[in-house]
Order: C-alpha cells, then sequence, then structure tokens
C-alpha cells in the first residue's frame, strides 16, 4: 500500500501539515487541499485512494465535499474529521457515504489504523469491479460475432479504450452493430454497474429533442407540469450512447459540446447548470467530416467526440464472417436444430449468402436467417427460404430485376426509388426529403410501410 495516494482537506493549514507527515511517514504519497473547491478540481485531475477531509469548511464544506467525491467517484473511502465526536454533521456525512469520522485530536494509531482499514476496502472494490468487468467480457464475447482482420481490429480497440473515460465515435453504416459495440464498451468499464441510456438524435422530433436529452423544469412549455430529468441526467456514473449524432440540430450541437467541455447542461426552462457525470459514446452512418465541410456538423463538436474512432466494416467487406453469423442467428432462431451451420442450410443457398450484397448488413442478415428459420418446410433451409430480395438482388446500376416486372405495386418501385436516393446520400434523410421534395414524416413513412 506504500504507493497509495492519499488527499487531506482542511482550511487549517497546521492540521494539512501534521496529517502530511503523519501519512507520509507511513509511506503514502499525500496531497493536501486548503479549501472543499480546490480539493474537487484535484479530484477531476488525478484520482485517490482515500479522501480525509473536515467537516467544518467556509463556502464548500465537508458535507458538499462528500456528495463531489461520490459524483466523480463513487468508490472512493472518504474519512471525515470532526471538532466532536457526536457531531450530528458527522453523523449525516456516514449516512450520505462517508466510510468513517474521527475526532479532530484523536491518536495517531487510530488515524492510521481508519486510513489503512480504508484503503483495505477501496482494494475490495476495485477487485470486485475487475472481476465484474472479466466476467461482463467473457459474457459479451460471444455477442459480437467475427474472426476477419476487420474485426479483430475493432476487439483490440474495444479491449483498449474500455477502461478509459474518453469519449467514442463509432462510424459504420446502418445494421453494423454500433449499439452492440457502445454496449459492450460500457459493459467492460468502470461503469458497468450504472446506467446505459441510449437515445436515437434521428428519431426524436427536433422541437422535443432538447428536452429529452437534458430535461425541462415545471412550467417551462405548456404541457410541462412537473420538472422532468432527461437522457443525460438518467445517465448519471454511466453511459449515453448517442446514435444518429449527424442527424442533430445545430441548436442542439452547441448544448451537446457545452456539456462534453464543462459536464453540465441546462434544463430546458432553467437557468442553473446541473453537473453531470456521464461517459459519451456517439455513433453515425453518415461522414461527419463531409457533414462538417457541408456546415451540417459544427468543427468544434466534431473533434470533441472524434476522440477515439471506431469505423465498424460492413457486411460485404467481410463474407469470411457470414457462416459465423449464421450459425450464431441459427442457434438462436432454430434452437432445436443440433446440426452445424453447415448441415442446416444447403450449400446452394450458402453460395447465395456469400454472394449478397447485404446492404442491410447483419441486421438484414439477421432478419433473413430469421425469416428462413420460420418459413423453412425441409430439413435443411434451401434458396426456397430466402427472400426475393437476396435471390433477385439489384442489378448493377438498375433496378431489381423483380421491380422490373409488369405487375409490381407501385409502392414498392416508390420505396426503391426512395431507398436509392437515401444511399446517394450518405443516409441523411432530410436532405432525401428535399431532394425528393416530399415532406420528410412522408418518407419515414414511406420506409416502414
Amino acid at each position: 500500500m506504500l504507493d497509495k495516494r492519499i488527499l487531506v482537506v482542511d482550511d487549517e493549514e497546521s492540521m494539512c501539515q501534521y496529517l502530511s507527515i503523519l501519512l507520509g511517514k507511513e509511506g503514502y504519497k499525500v496531497t493536501t487541499a486548503g479549501s472543499g473547491a480546490e480539493a474537487l478540481a484535484l479530484m477531476e485531475k488525478q484520482p485517490f485512494d482515500v479522501v480525509l477531509s473536515d467537516i467544518q469548511m467556509p463556502k464548500v464544506d465537508g458535507i458538499q465535499l462528500l456528495k463531489g467525491i461520490k459524483a466523480v467517484d463513487p468508490e472512493t473511502p472518504v474519512i471525515m474529521l470532526t471538532a466532536y465526536a457526536s457531531e450530528q454533521s458527522a453523523i449525516d456525512a456516514v449516512n450520505l457515504g462517508a466510510y468513517s469520522y474521527l475526532q479532530k485530536h484523536c491518536k495517531n494509531d487510530e488515524i492510521k489504523v481508519a486510513v489503512r482499514n480504508a484503503l483495505q476496502l477501496r482494494n475490495a472494490r476495485s477487485e470486485n469491479v475487475q472481476l465484474r468487468r472479466e466476467l461482463t467480457r467473457k459474457k459479451t464475447n460471444t455477442k459480437i460475432i467475427g474472426q476477419s482482420t476487420r474485426m479483430q481490429s475493432v476487439y483490440k480497440m474495444v479491449d483498449k479504450i474500455s477502461a478509459t473515460p474518453a469519449t467514442i465515435l463509432i462510424t459504420g453504416e446502418s445494421g453494423t452493430g454500433k449499439e452492440l459495440i457502445a454496449r459492450t464498451i460500457h459493459d467492460r468499464s468502470e461503469r458497468a454497474n450504472k446506467p446505459f441510456v441510449a437515445i436515437n438524435c434521428g428519431a426524436i422530433p427536433e422541437t422535443l429533442l432538447e428536452s429529452q436529452l437534458f430535461g425541462h423544469v415545471r412550467g417551462s412549455f405548456t404541457s410541462a407540469d412537473r420538472d422532468h430529468d432527461g437522457f443525460c441526467r438518467q445517465a448519471e456514473g454511466g453511459t449515453i450512447f448517442l446514435d444518429e449524432i449527424g442527424e442533430t440540430p445545430h441548436v442542439i450541437q452547441v448544448k451537446l459540446l457545452r456539456m462534453l467541455q464543462e459536464r453540465e447542461i441546462y434544463p430546458v426552462g432553467s437557468s442553473k447548470a446541473v453537473k453531470v457525470n456521464l461517459r459519451v459514446i456517439a455513433a453515425t452512418n453518415l461522414n461527419l467530416e463531409q457533414e462538417v465541410g457541408a456546415g451540417n456538423f459544427r468543427t468544434d463538436l466534431f473533434y470533441r467526440l472524434n476522440v477515439i474512432p471506431i469505423d465498424l466494416p460492413a457486411l460485404r467487406d467481410r463474407p469470411d464472417d457470414i457462416p459465423l453469423l449464421c450459425d450464431h442467428f441459427l442457434k438462436q432462431y432454430w434452437p432445436e436444430n443440433q446440426g452445424t451451420v453447415g448441415t442446416a442450410i444447403t450449400d446452394e443457398a450458402m453460395r447465395l449468402l456469400l454472394r449478397y450484397d447485404w446492404p442491410g448488413n447483419v441486421r438484414e442478415l439477421e432478419n433473413v436467417i430469421e425469416r428462413a428459420c420460420i418459413i423453412r418446410e425441409d430439413e435443411q433451409i434451401g434458396l426456397s427460404d430466402m427472400p426475393p430480395s437476396v435471390v433477385d438482388p439489384v442489378v448493377e446500376g438498375g433496378a431489381p430485376t423483380a421491380l422490373l416486372g409488369s405487375h409490381v405495386p407501385l409502392e414498392e418501385v416508390e420505396r426503391y426509388h426512395i431507398q436509392k436516393v437515401l444511399e446517394s446520400v450518405g443516409g441523411h434523410k432530410k436532405r432525401a426529403a428535399e431532394i425528393l421534395e416530399i415532406n420528410p414524416s412522408n418518407l419515414y413513412q414511406a420506409l416502414s410501410s
């Protein structure tokens, strides 16, 4: 325990010196702070294994400091120092999560024992967190399927960054598994026992997005009959996953930037900042650098988000993983089948799956296998169990041959045209709606019908 870091907080310089000498002789690395505000600033910059703090201090007192420490690192043991053993504020501090309290003029041995026991608690908590992380890692390894070189690079990156607090930007086409990667990173981090809150920024109307993200206070708008915690506060201590971040309007981008820089938010209708302790993982199927160049996305927000980028490969770029994914989905949707993917799917059907371009990526493959497991009539999944879109794929540069017949419903042709326009603008729904000269709500309706 000789390398353990102790933070001593007291507005009396003599008390800081006394504890610094006493604990320094025990081999601990001691840092002192003369105020609660200074202590919180130090906690933001570096971790401490134990904090000893006076209760009675001006401005930020010991109770306020305790709450701030628990927001930064809930696992840090805090020992409160009080002038009187029966002081009510010391008892309140323990009820709020302090490890223990000591009388200021207690014996040196009592201080040493209290610090030693607090360090043992800290070590036990750290070991439990590490054990949970390892168990979760083994559990989540089976969720991410793929042995291709591209996916191996993704796995290595996830292993490196999960334990860090860094902001992450996950890019990739729709259906490549961006949320799954985000959940895996959260599950392997020290925040694993805290909330993982996912929000699709492109699916919430612009008028509601700010309130959903940052919350609102009562009376801030007509239907606000009570205070509401937004997703950011619901993710306190954990991770917030901002999917389709490229779809957020500029007014929200400004407020997300402030949250990333200052770690604080303003609920709608409030002039008071609220501190938040969370990790941000964002995802997009757009090229954000192009969006920045086009003026659709803020440059400063892009660089704040793009601290650690992870690019997920499209399924067509890792065809070697298709049999593995098929085997995984077969076990999920055809559990009574005891064979392997080679015996469950005919050679002709597998060749078709390997040849298909998979514009919907892993999500589309899952849907195809689920459908085949439901409608199959033979002991193997064959060509007849494949959907027309896979059997008769898009002709290079044109429509699927299935759409060239004379009896195809007009709605299907329109849906295909909308999808092609969406692909041409990188999935940007608002821009596609402008090109098609239709209302965005009509576009969503056409795609979901």
